[in-house]
């Protein structure tokens, strides 16, 4: 009956993760016995499944989404992505922001990337990013920044990354420069 039970609950999970666009692979479940299946559970590995392409999280080969201060600072040079600082508007005014940011707060995110690109303009005085437009997300430590990179993911957009040293590090590292 317990096995009965958990070999449902098993495909039931694997049924899920393929909902998700997330391919669960492991090793075939063939024998019935309970610590077989246990046992073949520690081998699932997970892929995403994003189109066109496979991306394996396990992989050490993939781009990261994680995109450091150096990196930052040549993409706002050069103006090749669109920077969104998704603190709040007080923190902004109490702590500054990074020049050339567009500031749209995380609870109102999914909102804004839904918006036409004039609205979006009218209303945060920046240019909306397409879909295919290389975004970065920014915050204050990197949390919200990586909550905001999955909210685009889940909208579509494809080219997404975060700032994980938020404006902590950005401020840290600016000062540094600046008594140079």
């Amino acid at each position: 009956m317990a096995l009965n039970v958990y070999s449902r609950l098993t495909r039931s999970f694997v049924r899920v993760l393929a909902s998700r666009s997330v391919i669960p692979v492991t090793i075939p479940l063939t024998t019935s016995s309970c610590w077989t299946h246990l046992r073949c559970l520690q081998h699932i590995r997970v892929i995403r499944y994003d189109g066109p392409s496979l991306r394996n999280f396990s992989s050490s080969s993939q781009p990261s989404i994680d995109v450091s201060y150096e990196q930052l600072k040549k993409l706002l040079v050069s103006q090749s992505s669109v920077v969104i600082d998704v603190r709040e508007p007080w923190e902004l005014r109490e702590f500054g922001n990074i020049q050339g940011s567009v500031n749209v707060p995380l609870g109102q995110l999914n909102v804004a990337l839904q918006l036409k690109p004039d609205e979006f303009k009218e209303k945060y005085g920046g240019d909306m990013p397409s879909q295919s437009q290389n975004i970065v997300f920014t915050c204050l430590a990197g949390v919200r920044s990586k909550t905001a990179l999955e909210t685009a993911v889940s909208l579509g957009y494809t080219k997404v990354q975060h700032f994980p040293g938020g404006w902590q590090e950005w401020a840290e590292r600016e000062l540094i420069q600046t008594k140079e």
